[in-house]
């Protein structure tokens, strides 16, 4: 989408904040989740293939998402997209399949499967759109097998 920056994130406090109170608003926990996990040092997204993203308007931070070595599987290669959130007014724009594509392609450098939870059903038809296939594994609804 024209106007829009996707960059790393650095500093989730002071990026996120908004962000969170929106998604705290609807009733959505993962970014009070993602930055109780930031400032407590215990995910940075700062391991190996590990990244956080963050979409401006160039104003405000509008949209979020991260991938993480992936900690609910003892399994080489399988990478966990998290925290994706994208600010109401933002959404059916193709912001969150925008970000959700960067993250799968920077995914590619280390993982060969990418693996989701999501808690609802626009969240599972996101992401099957997107080619993730629903799972029975634990802790993940959907999940990718990434190509090289």
């Amino acid at each position: 989408m024209a106007g829009l920056t996707t960059v790393r994130v650095t500093d989730a406090t002071v990026e996120l904040g908004g962000l969170e109170a929106a998604a705290r608003t609807e009733g959505f926990g993962m970014m009070s989740e993602l930055l109780e996990s930031w400032e407590s040092g215990a995910n940075r997204f700062d391991r190996t293939g590990e990244i956080l993203l963050v979409v401006s308007d160039g104003h405000q931070a509008i949209a979020v998402g991260g991938l993480n070595i992936d900690p609910y599987i003892d399994e080489p290669g399988v990478g966990r997209i998290r925290h994706v959130y994208v600010a109401s007014d933002f959404r059916g724009l193709g912001v969150g399949a925008d970000l959700v594509t960067v993250l799968l392609d920077h995914a590619r450098e280390s993982f060969d499967r990418v693996r989701v939870r999501t808690v609802t059903d626009d969240g599972s038809r996101f992401y099957e759109a997107l080619g993730f296939e629903r799972t029975e594994e634990e802790y993940a609804t959907h999940t990718v097998t990434l190509d090289g």
